[in-house]
C-alpha cells in the first residue's frame, strides 16, 4: 500500500460542477483514474449559502462510485472567502457534513482574499491551507505545530506565489503537499508533472518523496477519524 501510494499522484483539492468546475463527480474521478492517481479529493467551494447542498451530493457520489473504481476518492470542501471569524464554525459544519479533506482558500496574491484568513484557517484546525500566498513566518510556524499541510500548487495564478511558500515551509520545517486546484480535465497531472512543478518552486529532488508522503499522511489521518 505505501508504495503505491509514494509512486501515484495523491490530489486533494479539486472542483466541479458544484462549484465552478467543468466536470461531474463521477467523470472527475474516472479521468483522474485514468490517467493514474491513486487518490483524489472532490473539495468544491463553499461558504454559508452552499455548505449543505454541496457536501451531502459530492458525499453521495463518492459513497456510490468508491466500489467501482481503483483509487481512493474522498469527499471535502474548500472554504472560500469566508470572513476569518466565520471559519471555524464552516470547518466544524463541513466535517459533520461528511468532508473528509477540509481545504481553506488561503491568501494567495491573485486574489483579494481577507487579511487574516491563513491564521484563523490554522487556528480552526483546516487539513489543507491552499495557495497561502505570502504567508507570514508566525502562521507558517503555528501551521508547522498543529501539523497543517501548506499547499504548492499547479493553478495557474495561485502558483506565483509557490516559490515563497517552498522557501519558507523548507526553512521552518513545515510540511508541504501538492495539489492541482483542478477544475478542467487539462488541469489533471501526472506525478512526474507535479515532481517538475516542486522542481521549479525550489524543493530539492530528495524531499518531493516526503511531499507525497505528507499527503498519504493525511489520507490515513481521515480514514482514522471516519
Amino acid at each position: 500500500m505505501v508504495f503505491l501510494y509514494l509512486f501515484k499522484m495523491i490530489d486533494l483539492h479539486t472542483h466541479t460542477v458544484f462549484s465552478d468546475g467543468e466536470l461531474i463527480p463521477f467523470e472527475l474521478i474516472r479521468r483522474a483514474e485514468a490517467i493514474g492517481y491513486r487518490a483524489i479529493a472532490i473539495t468544491d467551494h463553499v461558504d454559508a449559502s452552499n455548505i449543505d447542498f454541496i457536501i451531502p451530493r459530492v458525499v453521495k457520489a463518492v459513497q456510490k462510485i468508491r466500489p467501482f473504481v481503483s483509487i481512493d476518492v474522498l469527499p471535502g470542501a474548500e472554504i472560500t472567502h469566508a470572513p476569518p471569524e466565520l471559519i471555524p464554525e464552516l470547518i466544524k459544519e463541513a466535517r459533520h457534513l461528511g468532508a473528509k479533506i477540509v481545504v481553506v482558500h488561503g491568501e494567495t496574491i491573485v486574489e483579494p482574499v481577507l487579511k487574516g484568513t491563513n491564521r484563523a484557517a490554522i487556528e480552526a484546525g483546516a487539513d489543507i491551507l491552499s495557495h497561502p500566498g505570502l504567508i507570514s513566518t508566525e502562521d507558517l510556524l503555528l501551521a508547522k505545530e498543529k501539523n497543517i499541510l501548506l499547499e504548492i500548487t499547479a493553478r495557474k495564478g495561485h502558483s506565483l506565489a509557490n516559490g515563497y511558500v517552498a522557501k519558507e515551509a523548507v526553512c521552518f520545517g513545515a510540511r508541504l503537499c501538492i495539489n492541482t486546484d483542478a477544475h478542467s480535465p487539462s488541469d489533471l497531472i501526472t506525478k512526474e508533472t507535479a515532481r517538475r512543478i516542486l522542481l521549479a518552486a525550489g524543493i530539492d529532488d530528495n524531499m518531493i518523496e516526503g511531499i507525497f508522503a505528507n499527503a498519504k499522511s493525511l489520507i490515513d489521518k481521515v480514514l482514522r477519524r471516519s
